[in-house]
């Protein structure tokens, strides 16, 4: 069974405006994150990276590990 695929400039709009609201709650939590001096967590081909409020960015945690 083969089914067609309507898609529309409305689908692609909205796709659009999603992309946008995800982009900006992005750029508002790093903004707080470098506020509060919490480093930024990020992935890069699959490899964790942060990046400290100094700006730099490290593969080694900035985190203390929790023993229980």
């Amino acid at each position: 069974m083969e089914i067609d695929k309507l898609v529309t400039v409305e689908v692609y709009q909205n796709a659009s405006e999603i992309e946008k609201i995800g982009n900006e709650g992005v750029s508002k939590a790093k903004a707080e994150n470098r506020r509060k001096g919490i480093p930024i967590v990020f992935t890069v081909n699959g490899r964790i990276h942060y990046e400290l409020p100094d700006g730099t960015i490290t593969k080694k945690s900035p985190f203390k590990t929790v023993m229980r």
